[in-house]
């Protein structure tokens, strides 16, 4: 990954879209090292938690290290790649999809957080806790998508 920076990218002027027009988003799974837990960060809307993602951008490679900025950006978090979780499709119904929030294919990777640093792009904006399996499906419901990659990961059900 390229050298960490205190700005969280911004806008989607360098957002990558599928063949098809679906908006790439990266994301991760952070587990814990015995993998009891999983590292879940406080969502844009209030009161919700999710699991660090966001857009693959042009200058990034891989969805791999669009993932670990991702990361980093919202969860504070320096990560290695354990797994390739796959592809997700959006599960949005199609009443929800929009030229705003326009269809996407999310790719999930299970990774092992190195370190938590104690200031990070997002911090004013996010929290992040380690939560069991059991608190992140209940902290996931409604995000079918983000369950899907929790349940593909090797944390401890």
């Amino acid at each position: 990954m390229a050298a960490r920076t205190m700005e969280a990218r911004t806008g989607r002027k360098n957002q990558r879209y599928s063949p098809v027009g679906e908006r790439l988003v990266a994301g991760v799974v952070p587990v814990s090292p015995d993998k009891s837990k999983v590292l879940l960060i406080q969502s844009a809307r209030p009161g919700g938690w999710v699991l660090p993602k966001g857009g693959w951008e042009l200058d990034e490679p891989t969805a791999h290290d669009a993932a670990c900025r991702e990361a980093w950006e919202e969860a504070g978090v320096v990560c290695t790649v354990i797994k390739d979780l796959g592809k997700i499709s959006d599960m949005r119904s199609p009443v929800q999809i929009s030229a705003k929030a326009p269809k996407v294919l999310y790719q999930f990777f299970e990774v092992r957080v190195d370190r938590e640093e104690n200031q990070w792009p997002e911090m004013h904006k996010r929290k992040r806790q380690w939560v069991t399996y059991a608190q992140a499906v209940a902290a996931l419901t409604g995000r079918p998508e983000l369950l899907d990659a929790l349940n593909r990961s090797s944390l401890k059900r």
